[in-house]
């Protein structure tokens, strides 16, 4: 497996799909205290970079997903 982490494309999906940037994630993610910048990011949705367990939570925080949305879960829609 040449992949680093397995987070990362959901991240650049999830991210984009919020309408965001690198940069504007990254952001977010600093005011969590989660020191990230735009490069490291970069890094970690090209599958580069490693990212901790921490992190995953931190990032989901900051895209308001779940957790298991960044390993490709889709999110349950409960129906009556």
């Amino acid at each position: 497996m040449d992949e680093l982490n397995v987070v990362g494309r959901y991240v650049k999906i999830l991210r984009v799909e919020q309408g965001l940037t690198q940069e504007q994630l990254a952001a977010r993610c600093n005011l969590q205290g989660f020191d990230l910048s735009r490069g490291t990011l970069a890094k970690i949705e090209s599958n580069i970079r490693q990212v901790t367990d921490i992190e995953v939570i931190l990032l989901s925080r900051a895209l308001n997903v779940k957790v298991a949305e960044l390993f490709g879960e889709q999110p349950y829609i409960l129906s009556r």
